[in-house]
């Protein structure tokens, strides 16, 4: 029992480590409870048994095991850190589990096994599994066997990885023991579900009754695939989905995916089996020793996977055998051994495939069907092995040849080959070339050639589309046309049969043929619109039956004015002509009539060729009608007056016939002549068109002939235009073109270099014109082109690669080269090299056929000898620029050794590998060096210079690709390895090129491959890529595409052949056009438009929400690039499809632009019916919208904006605000958009701009529109800088975010930008602030240049003119309108109209403005024109209905009148009680136009105290900004009632004051204090948030118990961390010093000691001065029992009671010595002056006694000189009638007040002053009487003081009256009072 009790009392994590058993089972236990019990996943209860849990599973006594597995098994299901346990608590089970006798242990053990799998740890179980199955005991490798079994049967082959599985079988069926093989066999069953037959090749050595058991086996499972059951924690959703299929008893379409059945086998290593008198016998003489040679080799090739090695050797003794053996048995045995050498060695053979495949080629001439089938075995394998494109130069050497069975094979190999290709791996440079080569066969002699060349044309329309092949078809007739596509049909049911390797390219391209079928082959009947030529009888008859008579009669008159008035007749007929009728060739053939192109008045001839150039572009004009006229054409190109015309014409022909055929018809005809004026403007015009049309299709070989001979033409135009023309092809062609003048003479070379270095850094312009074909399909044609052939200009790049005249220099790498180049004497290696150098530079360009010569360099690059390696790269780089693109197929051979110079120790030798390593990939790209494993190869060499080499490399290159081979993924396993290299230049280099390879692999699969290094090496890494994920660059955008013509033909490679039916509908005729017809099209058309009428957005709860969370906790990308990524694509798809309609999602993420526009136009029907789906989507639809952004086609964009203008407008009027989510996912995309070049996009966004500021705060927006300010576009920096200027006029100088002064600093950078627009943008914002807080704007905007500060006080001075002028203007109805916004009264930085809400959004709006009566701010009661009544004597009759005032009702205060203000809720009485539309309906009149219903609406709002004390600080203080800026405004004095309002904003703040919530009203005007100190604001402003704090802080002793003092003091200390004591002490005014004292003084005061309790909001309490200031005033103020004040005199409220005399007389002796010294004086007479105010009953006579009189009279008069300034002040708007105690303020203080008006009623109007703000602060009214009052005073006064101001404007326009208009009222009541009498006397 004593050992009972000690454990019994130790916790259970103690419990389950003791050494007593029953203390651990014990501990088991109550973890188990514990377990169960808790409920969150990532309690740190979790963490305390982290290492605990493999001693539950491995405990020794066997009971305690059982409960410890029971309690494992919990744990690892419910806690979020189980994963780390993984691979230790798995070890643990197999090795003392599953050994265990008791069933129970086996199953809990397995179980485990499963969660770990669940939990995502299926890796890491089942490598412990898999190392089970070594150990000697047999019931631990069963164990394991069932284990893996049940894995695979539960999770299927994508959870559990199949190919280590299949590899340890063979062995296992090997095994003693019956029950592994038994158990092995159920396995191999299980497997053989999920691969089927896969599991053939890698079982086939097993005992063969082992093999027949399993096949019976087999034989009985059901054909259906099996399906997962159990699911991963992130299977979440594809479960969900099983459930639902289960439940409604249907079928899952998740098919399981093919298993490559090479994957799963060994390779096998065959090269050290090779018998070692192998190539003694291969040459032997007698064949039946070469046959054996053959026989040994072939049954090593057996093997199906071959290890990787060099098999260089074994292949050119076969490629010999092929090429050269007599024996046509031999030549069929060798062929099947290269066979089999590709299908086992796969890409790895891809090296070897340009050395076979023209031996296999040429060969084809042998008939013999054994041999011919044996060939072809062996090139289709090859081909497997490689691409096309590195095939293609052999076989278009063959493709001419006289044999034509080596035709007919290589166009069947073609067809073959195609079937594998797709749209991608067969582009337009290669596509070409080929087509090219087949046409010629098509036309052959023999029939089996024509029939494979059909074959091969008729597979290539299948695979990659007509719209790709037809253009290379326009020569082939319709009949053999008609073949082609038959033959296309035949290959769509062919290639469903694959050989050797099936590839699903061909079906994958079914679609764009079939959507284009109809339109492409209309288009092929227009481009091959010919006719013959008629006689000029047809051609006479022909015109004139679309001409007038007189017209042709008139055509060969000898009088010229005849002719022209003819000529001008035929222009009017031929514009009225419609294109089908207009008979072009007749009418060209009647303008060629005599005297034709010899006309000698160059009027007549100018109207003939602009009518020649009207012809061709409005009729059906052919290549024939062309040939009529450009003879004459070019005969007057030279003309001075005609030669314009005859451009023109040239222009249209080229539109309407092509400009490759008009260019070579042109420049042939212009050489052809002898006038160099015509040789020189053809030339000229030639270059213009270029850049105009492109440079797709010219002929570049017959220009590049006549440029020759113009440069050598005696006149000197001729040669500058030749030299100009060279320039412009140059921009298309590159460096390139120089190589083809390099033998002209010198002088002439320099010219031709000077234009080209003109030209340098240029890009070619995008075409502006095209051949009427189809403009769009032109645009999509050159757009392809350009990306195919390198951006330069659709062909160019490829056509000069392609004229380069090559040489083979295979016969000159003889034997003896190849020997020399070898010697011992590395002197003799040197002249070998020197000869081959010698070769290839007098060759020039070679041929990718250069025999033995690889082998021998790349022998030399690992010569002993450091020169002869340079010497060998530099050969290298000559020979990548000699061969250019054939470079490819020499990459494995020649390439790979280069990277393995990159390792030399010498620094000279590193740098030549790496400049013939660029030279290379210049001409190859990067594909070829990342396929296979040779590059990671190379990284496993544990040389530091050659891996931080290669890795420099590799960051370098791969941020420029768009798409990387699959086999980069090799490489990153030593990418880790040297990321813990310990040479730091390799870590470094690691480090650098991890972002790189993560763009292109994604961060799940680098942070998987991570997983299986070792723990301390894996934590490090993982480390390193969270790092890299940020550094994470964005992949390179696709090259913009010219036009949009590309939709059809970009379809989305995963949609079949039936789904084309939307595109049917286009189609209107052609073949294809017909098999989307029938009635199960129609069928699927209707079901779709069904499925289309449901709701577009699925409302989901709570999944914005969810959403917002992942992207928190980092579960998904943060929307943040520079280029959309693929990854963010494929998320947002994700994120979409449970939230938008199927279709809906196919048609948004459709390729062709249409279906985008199609999509946004039932977006934006429905976005009424289905607004709160779409607020609920938000998220997603502005997400896709970015990506729009970044689409070039302006139809989608301008379809974008419509849509984001009503949706704006929705929100707004729905209510919503967007979230910062929201806005950071958008905002800053749409800036991108306001630097758009077009007009039309840049005025739509800033629309939504200012739509964006009504559901997103501006002071949010403002940062996004300051980074917009730092792009690189001009005029986005310039449009940007308007929007903030726009901003800070709408909202104030407070919505520049973070601070004022930081974002101006930013703003004035631009004055001295170099853009004027830009320039001019930034003074016009700062221009803006200047207007909202005058002078302060220089200290906001820091130091300048002189020259931009003069800029910018001219532009101030000029505005200020321009305010000046228009003041005394009326407010216009556009103003009117900016101040019903919320616009700064001193605005005059207008938003543009493009910024004004478009469409039918403003309406609504813009019909209430124009409603509105002429006068807002006058209501209805108070209008009357007393001019009108005046002058019209007919309506004095009227005069009765007038109000009759009775000024004596001003006397009687107690009888107040009910104000007739339209603006008082009807409902006001019941306010208290009123329902919630009432409470609405006074909100609405906030937002009023009228500034007097916003105040009473506001007043009615807060006299509410449920209402008011829901106001937040951050409302409070915006409220108290608000009001405090307009009531210092100095033009509301000249508004109507001015003085009105000011008082009613008065009136305002005190029931805020008194009615808000105490802590939230103290917190804002502590916030607004300081903010009014950081920003510089007017210091009036800063005294009226003091003033409000007095006043809050007497009420402090009524509502000390209801305030938050923690927030208040956390406030407070907020405000002294930013103003210490003595910067506080630094300010002009010492006031905000005191009141912050007075503050905390008071609440020490009236809390004591207790204060100290409530600074548990403060984290870090020594920060500030806080905690110290508190202790001493709670120890100054100890004595104190409490507060004795008079709270009813504001004057002892604001005083400090506790001073004493000593501390006064300390202050007045401070004061009093700054008075008497020069410097500051004023500054003491103003503290004296406030003093005062402060204390009135302080003493000044004991200081003023000792001095002289004049110093008392200098101090008196300087105290009265301050009063009266500050009166005026007052009178300017610091009218703030706050009381300053708590006294009611009574009916006889207005009585008094009254008394006094009506005392100035008999004066003459010279009253100008409020009156002073000692008097309005003097005391208070009754809250619950206030607005009444308020009201009763502004009915009287409003009428009085609109007669005044009617008399006013009739009577006083003299500028010396204009300061009356700020009079008061009340004291011109005696004029009106006379001037109504006037009215009344006059005669009736």
């Amino acid at each position: 029992m004593g050992d009972d009790s000690e454990w019994i009392k130790l916790p259970t994590d103690q419990k389950c480590e003791h050494k007593v058993w029953k203390a651990r089972l014990s501990g088991y236990e109550e973890a188990l409870k514990l377990f169960q019990r808790i409920k969150d996943e990532k309690s740190p209860e979790w963490g305390k048994y982290l290492g605990l849990i493999k001693k539950f599973v491995t405990d020794s006594n066997v009971v305690a095991q059982l409960k410890g597995l029971e309690a494992a098994l919990v744990f690892i299901e419910n806690a979020h850190v189980a994963g780390k346990t993984a691979g230790e608590v798995v070890s643990g089970v197999v090795t003392k589990v599953f050994n265990q006798p008791k069933a129970r242990a086996k199953e809990l053990g397995t179980d485990i096994c499963l969660m770990y799998m669940e939990i995502e740890k299926a890796e890491v179980v089942q490598d412990e599994l898999l190392k089970g199955l070594d150990n000697k005991n047999p019931k631990i490798v069963v164990t394991c066997i069932e284990t893996l079994r049940k894995a695979l049967s539960e999770y299927g082959s994508k959870i559990v990885t199949l190919k280590p599985v299949v590899k340890v079988l063979s062995k296992q069926f090997e095994s003693r023991e019956k029950a592994v093989r038994d158990e092995v066999k159920l396995l191999a069953v299980e497997i053989y579900k999920w691969i089927r037959d896969a599991l053939r090749p890698p079982l086939q050595n097993i005992n063969s009754v082992q093999l027949k058991e399993l096949e019976e086996e087999w034989m009985k499972l059901p054909s259906t695939p099996p399906k997962q059951t159990r699911f991963l924690r992130s299977q979440l959703d594809l479960k969900a989905k099983f459930e639902q299929h289960q439940a409604q008893g249907e079928q899952s379409d998740e098919t399981v995916a093919a298993v490559d059945p090479y994957e799963l086998l060994e390779a096998v290593e065959i090269l050290s089996k090779i018998p070692k008198d192998f190539y003694d016998k291969i040459e032997a003489k007698k064949w039946q020793e070469r046959r054996e040679a053959l026989e040994a080799v072939e049954a090593l090739t057996k093997n199906l996977k071959l290890e990787n090695g060099d098999y260089g050797d074994l292949v050119r003794a076969l490629k010999k055998v092929v090429g050269k053996d007599a024996n046509v048995m031999l030549v069929s045995a060798a062929a099947k051994c290269l066979a089999a050498l590709a299908s086992g060695l796969r890409k790895k053979f891809g090296t070897y495939a340009g050395q076979v495949v023209p031996t296999i080629l040429e060969k084809f001439k042998e008939k013999k069907p054994q041999v011919v089938q044996a060939l072809q075995e062996a090139i289709d394998a090859i081909f497997l092995t490689t691409t096309l494109q590195n095939l293609s130069e052999d076989i278009l050497g063959v493709m001419d040849n006289k044999n034509p069975s080596i035709k007919q094979q290589v166009s069947l190999f073609l067809a073959r080959s195609f079937r594998h290709c797709t749209q991608a791996t067969l582009p337009k440079s290669v596509l070409k070339p080929l087509c090219a080569a087949l046409i010629k066969q098509v036309n052959d002699s023999a029939p089996e050639v024509r029939d494979a060349a059909f074959e091969a044309l008729g597979t290539a329309l299948k695979v990659v589309g007509e719209k790709a092949v037809n253009p290379f078809l326009s020569d082939v007739d319709k009949l053999k046309l008609d073949k082609v596509r038959t033959m296309s049909t035949v290959v769509l049911e062919a290639s469903r049969v694959s050989f050797l390797q099936s590839s699903a390219g061909p079906s994958k391209k079914s679609k764009p043929t079939s959507a284009v079928g109809g339109k492409t082959k209309k288009n092929l009947d227009n481009k091959e619109f010919t006719e013959s030529e008629l006689s000029i009888e047809v051609c006479e008859e022909r015109a004139a039956s679309v001409l007038p008579a007189s017209c042709g009669q008139q055509l060969d008159s000898a009088n010229w004015k005849e002719r022209l008035a003819s000529m001008e007749e035929f222009q009017r007929a031929v514009e009225t002509m419609d294109k089908v009728e207009m008979p072009c060739q007749a009418l060209v053939r009647m303008l060629a009539k005599k005297p034709g192109w010899k006309e000698t008045n160059f009027q007549v001839m100018q109207m003939k060729l602009h009518i020649v150039a009207l012809i061709a572009q409005r009729g059906q004009f052919s290549k024939m009608s062309a040939s009529v006229v450009l003879d004459g054409l070019v005969d007057k190109i030279g003309d001075v007056k005609c030669g314009g015309n005859a451009k023109e014409g040239l222009t249209a022909i080229s539109e309407a016939c092509s400009l490759p055929w008009t260019a070579e018809q042109v420049v042939s005809m212009a050489f052809a002549q002898k006038n160099p004026k015509n040789q020189a403007e053809t030339l000229n015009w030639l270059a213009n068109a270029m850049k105009e049309f492109g440079f797709a299709g010219i002929n570049v070989k017959g220009f590049i002939n006549n440029v020759k001979t113009a440069l050598g033409a005696t006149n000197p135009a001729v040669r500058t235009a030749a030299i100009a023309l060279l320039g412009v092809m140059f921009l298309y062609m590159g460096a390139r073109l120089r190589m083809f003048f390099e033998d002209e003479k010198p002088a002439l070379l320099a010219q031709i270099d000077a234009e080209i270095e003109k030209m340098q850094g240029q890009s070619p312009p995008a075409p502006i014109k095209f051949t009427k074909k189809s403009a769009a399909e032109e645009e999509g044609d050159e757009g392809e082109e350009q990306e195919e052939d390198g951006g330069r200009g659709g062909g160019g790049a490829q056509d000069i690669i392609d004229l380069m005249p090559r040489t083979d220099i295979s016969d000159k790498i003889t034997a003896d080269l190849v020997s020399k180049s070898g010697d011992k004497n590395w002197k003799i290696r040197k002249e070998g090299l020197d000869e081959i150098a010698a070769i290839i530079s007098e060759a020039k360009f070679i041929t990718a056929n250069i025999g033995d010569l690889p082998l021998a360099l790349k022998a030399r690059l690992s010569d002993s000898n450091k020169i002869l390696v340079q010497q060998t790269l530099t050969i290298l780089q000559q020979l990548s620029t000699a061969m250019g693109p054939g470079l490819k197929q020499h990459v494995k051979a020649m390439g790979f050794p280069v990277i393995t110079v990159l390792g030399d120790s010498k620094a000279n030798v590193r740098a030549a590998a790496m400049t013939t390593l660029q030279a290379w990939v210049e001409q190859t790209g990067m594909k070829d060096w990342l396929e296979g494993e040779d590059l990671s190869e190379e990284l496993k060499k544990e040389n530091p210079f050659l891996r931080q080499e290669v890795l420099g490399w590799l960051a370098e290159k791969l941020p420029t690709l768009r798409t990387v081979p699959g086999d980069l993924m090799m490489c990153v396993p030593q990418l880790y390895s040297c990321l813990e290299d310990r040479n730091g230049d390799v870590r470094k280099k690691a480090q650098d090129a991890l972002p790189t390879f993560m763009m292109h692999l994604g961060y799940d699969k680098m942070d998987k491959a991570a997983g299986k290094l070792k723990t301390a090496s894996k934590d490090q890494v993982l480390g390193m890529l969270e790092k890299a994920r940020a550094l994470m660059p964005a992949k390179p955008a696709a090259p913009a595409k010219a036009g949009g013509g590309r939709g059809s033909a970009e379809q989305p490679a995963s949609e079949d052949f039936v789904e084309s039916k939307p595109e049917a509908k286009k189609v209107r005729g052609g073949g294809s056009g017909k098999k989307v017809s029938g009635k199960k099209p129609a069928a699927k058309n209707q079901k779709d438009d069904e499925d289309k009428s449901g709701p577009i957005f699925i409302l989901i709860p709570n999944a914005k929400e969810q959403r917002i969370k992942e992207e928190k906790q980092l579960k998904i990308l943060k929307w943040n690039f520079t280029t959309p990524r693929d990854e963010y694509l494929e998320q947002l798809k994700t994120q979409i499809s449970t939230c938008f309609a199927k279709w809906l999602q196919d048609e948004l993420f459709h390729i062709d632009f249409q279906r985008h526009v199609k999509a946004i136009g039932v977006m934006i029907e429905r976005l009424e019916s289905e607004s709160e789906a779409t607020i609920s989507c938000l998220d997603l639809i502005l997400k896709w919208f970015t990506l729009r952004f970044f689409d070039t086609n302006t139809t989608v964009l301008m379809k974008v904006l419509e849509y984001l203008k009503l949706m704006f407008a929705m929100l707004n009027r729905e209510d919503y605000h967007l979230t910062e989510y929201e806005a950071n996912s958008f905002i800053p995309y749409l800036i991108l958009k306001v630097g758009e070049s077009k007009d039309v996009v840049r005025k739509d966004v800033r629309a939504i701009l200012a739509m964006l500021c009504k559901v997103y705060p501006a002071s949010k927006v403002f940062p996004f529109l300051m980074d917009g300010t730092k792009s690189k576009n001009s005029k986005q920096r310039a449009e940007c800088l308007e929007e903030l200027g726009c901003l800070i006029e709408g909202y104030g100088i407070n919505v520049c975010q973070p601070t004022p002064a930081k974002s101006l600093k930013e703003i004035a950078v631009h004055i001295g930008d170099r853009d004027t627009s830009v320039r001019n943008a930034a003074l016009n914002t700062v221009v803006a602030v200047y207007n909202v807080c005058g002078e302060q704007v220089y200290k906001l905007i820091g130091n300048l240049s002189e020259k931009d500060m003069s800029m910018l006080e001219e532009r101030i001075k000029r505005s200020a003119k321009k305010t000046t002028t228009a003041a005394p203007a009326k407010p216009s109805a556009t103003e009117r309108s900016q101040r019903e916004h919320p616009t700064n009264p001193n605005s005059t930085f207008l938003r543009k109209p493009a910024q004004e809400d478009p469409n039918k959004l403003n309406q609504a709006r813009q019909n209430a403005q124009h409603s509105e009566p002429s006068h807002p701010s006058i209501p209805k009661e108070f209008q009357l024109d007393l001019d009108m009544i005046e002058m019209d004597q007919s309506r004095v009759c009227e005069l009765p209905d007038l109000v009759q005032h009775e000024l004596d009702e001003l006397l009687e205060p107690i009888m107040i009148p009910e104000p007739k203000m339209r603006s008082v809720s009807p409902h006001f009485d019941d306010l208290h009680n009123s329902t919630a539309s009432t409470v609405n309906f006074v909100i609405s009149q906030v937002a009023s136009g009228d500034i007097s219903n916003s105040i009473q609406a506001l007043a009615q709002l807060f006299s509410m105290e449920s209402l008011a004390r829901e106001a937040s600080m951050g409302v409070l203080k915006d409220l108290l900004h608000g009001v405090m800026i307009l009531m210092l405004d100095k033009r509301v004095e000249d508004i109507e009632d001015g003085l009105q309002v000011i008082r009613s904003v008065n009136m305002l703040v005190t029931r805020v004051l008194e009615k808000s919530d105490q802590t939230n009203m103290i917190s804002a005007l502590l916030v607004l204090l300081q903010d009014s100190l950081l920003t510089t604001a007017p210091p009036m402003f800063s005294e009226l948030v003091m003033k409000c704090l007095w006043r809050m802080i007497r009420f402090l002793p009524e509502t000390i118990d209801n305030i938050n003092l923690d927030r208040i003091l956390l406030d407070v200390h907020n405000f002294m961390k930013i103003y210490p004591k003595e910067k506080l002490k630094q300010l002009k005014s010492d006031v905000p010093h005191r009141t912050l004292k007075t503050l905390l003084h008071t609440l020490c005061k009236l809390m004591g000691a207790k204060i100290l309790d409530h600074l548990s909001m403060i984290e870090n309490r020594n920060e500030s001065e806080l905690e110290a200031h508190l202790r001493r005033a709670v120890k100054h103020s100890g004595n104190v029992s409490g507060l004795k004040s008079d709270r009813g005199n504001e004057k002892s409220s604001l005083r400090t009671d506790q001073m004493t005399k000593a501390k006064v007389s300390d202050i007045l002796s401070e004061i009093f010595k700054k008075i008497g010294s020069k410097e500051n004086t004023k500054e003491g007479l103003t503290e004296l002056y406030e003093y005062k105010q402060k204390y009135s009953d302080a003493e000044l006579e004991p200081f003023l006694k000792s001095t002289s009189l004049f110093f008392q009279s200098y101090v008196e008069q300087g105290l009265r000189i301050i009063e009266s300034e500050t009166r005026i002040q007052t009178s300017h708007g610091e009218d703030f009638s706050l009381s300053s105690n708590n006294e009611e303020l009574k009916p006889a203080v207005y009585y008094e007040r009254l008394k006094i008006l009506r005392q100035k009623q008999g004066l003459a109007n010279n009253s100008k002053q409020r009156p002073p703000m000692s008097s309005l602060l003097s005391s208070k009214p009754p809250v619950a009487s206030s607005t009444d009052m308020l009201h009763s005073k502004l009915s009287q006064l409003k009428e009085s003081r609109e007669l005044y101001q009617q008399e006013h404007n009739t009577h006083s326009y003299a500028p010396t009256q204009a300061h009356t208009r700020s009079a008061s009222p009340a004291g011109n009541l005696d004029d009106l009072k006379k001037r109504l009498e006037r009215i009344r006397s006059k005669p009736q």
